[in-house]
């Protein structure tokens, strides 16, 4: 295989480690990010760019071989389909096949026709039929903008009274823009959630280690829900038999159903799942697709993965091709600023003591350089820079600031290391969960 020069789109934890996941790996000549953050400076160099045409010029005069686009909005925007047009090669779907995130009710269509397991619902912009639909569900209730909305469009009413408020806040445009504008609603689905990624030539699909997401701000699943403060995988509440139902009836069933439609789905389909028992068997049933790796999901399934990363995003034919993973676990627990998620926090520097790196590694996210101190953002000496890093050299600016991922033999081992990397981590109004990965520890002591 010839060497490769990558570029990455994207600024958060994910595209970092996706770039330190593909900077371990000699056949990488080189690495860009678009935007990037302040610590993939320590993996590759930072370019920007205006929009898809002059990212198409950036590409052409830096040699790009691979664009790995890692945020769902350019893809909905159709940077993939620009790109191949003119001949440069990209991992990520068209924006057509985009819209299985774009817009949730083109999901739920697009389910229900494929015969793909979902929630009852309904699609509409109008009060009265929202509400009328609303009478019919059982408590509480789901309301979905259809737009995106970085991860935060959903809202679970407690009562009818509370979902009926949230609906006309969203209908309005007060709540989520214009993305709330047209609503999905939905019956709530009482079970456990897994997060599942399917990696797609379009026909073809290999499905990555099961992992489970946390998306509530507080311990126990308490306060409001967030990008994500935390993942683990694989997780033990996935048996074989559930897997394979997921793969069959779900994954699958919307790979066929994407090329049957015209928009075959080339790149990684990410299906959030919700495991419900009944009559006394788990169900899983599809609550969302997303087009691209989940944040934070996407720091601990890379570390899983035996075979290389590389081989997965440059594979025509995935079908010929065999997917091992590690005997390991991975845990990330998401540091997050002071305000998260309610408002944007005040920069404050991040100080990073030495820890063993065989606990795991650090995902950076919402980072940016501190300007006031001196860092040569050019120097291939990436071992000093790490070590200026360590100092204050980055400023905690983003929301969710960075990832302590731990490795380990058993899931109990991995999340004792993550969080002893925190340990060596300090940021003025860092805030995380203390119970990350502990209900799929529970099941196993079950």
């Amino acid at each position: 295989m010839q060497t490769q020069r990558i570029l990455i789109l994207g600024n958060g934890g994910r595209e970092y480690s996706i770039g330190l996941c593909l900077s371990q790996d000699s056949r990488v000549e080189a690495l860009y990010f678009a935007p990037g953050n302040g610590a993939t400076l320590l993996l590759g160099k930072n370019i920007t760019y205006n929009d898809n045409h002059d990212l198409v010029r950036i590409c052409k005069e830096l040699d790009i071989t691979l664009v790995v686009v890692g945020p769902e909005e350019p893809l909905t925007k159709g940077v993939s389909d620009v790109l191949r047009a003119n001949g440069i090669r990209v991992f990520g779907p068209s924006a057509k096949a985009a819209q299985l995130e774009g817009s949730k009710a083109f999901m739920k269509d697009f389910a229900m026709r494929h015969n793909i397991p979902t929630a009852r619902y309904i699609k509409s912009s109008d009060f009265a039929q929202i509400k009328e639909f609303i009478t019919t569900l059982t408590l509480p209730i789901v309301l979905k903008a259809d737009g995106l909305c970085a991860g935060k469009g959903v809202i679970i009413a407690k009562d009818v009274d509370e979902a009926l408020e949230n609906a006309s806040k969203m209908l309005s445009g007060e709540l989520f823009g214009e993305a709330g504008k047209v609503l999905v609603v939905e019956e709530y689905l009482d079970g456990f959630e897994l997060s599942v990624f399917a990696l797609s030539d379009g026909k073809s699909s290999l499905l990555l280690n099961p992992a489970q997401d946390h998306k509530r701000l507080l311990d126990n699943d308490e306060g409001p829900n967030t990008g994500g403060m935390g993942a683990y995988t694989p997780t033990p509440m996935c048996d074989e038999e559930l897997f394979r139902e997921i793969q069959t009836n779900i994954m699958q069933r919307a790979i066929d159903g994407m090329a049957d439609d015209g928009m075959p789905f080339c790149g990684v389909l990410f299906g959030g799942i919700m495991v419900v028992r009944k009559e006394g068997k788990l169900t899983p049933y599809l609550l969302e697709f997303n087009v691209r790796f989940g944040d934070p999901e996407c720091e601990v399934l890379l570390p899983s993965l035996e075979t290389p990363l590389l081989d997965l995003l440059l594979a025509s034919d995935l079908g010929a091709l065999q997917v091992r993973f590690k005997n390991t676990y991975s845990v990330g627990i998401v540091l997050a600023s002071k305000a998260y998620p309610y408002a944007k926090s005040e920069a404050k520097p991040i100080f990073i003591k030495d820890f063993d790196n065989s606990l795991g590694h650090i995902s950076f996210a919402g980072v940016e350089l501190n300007t006031q101190h001196s860092i040569d953002s050019h120097t291939s000496d990436k071992k000093l820079r790490f070590v200026d890093v360590q100092n204050g050299a980055l400023l905690a600016t983003g929301g969710r600031v960075l990832v302590s991922v731990g490795v380990g033999n058993t899931l109990l081992q991995a999340r004792e290391n993550a969080y002893k990397i925190i340990e060596s981590i300090h940021f003025e109004g860092m805030q995380y969960r203390s119970d990350i990965a502990m209900r799929g520890i529970r099941f196993l002591d079950s």
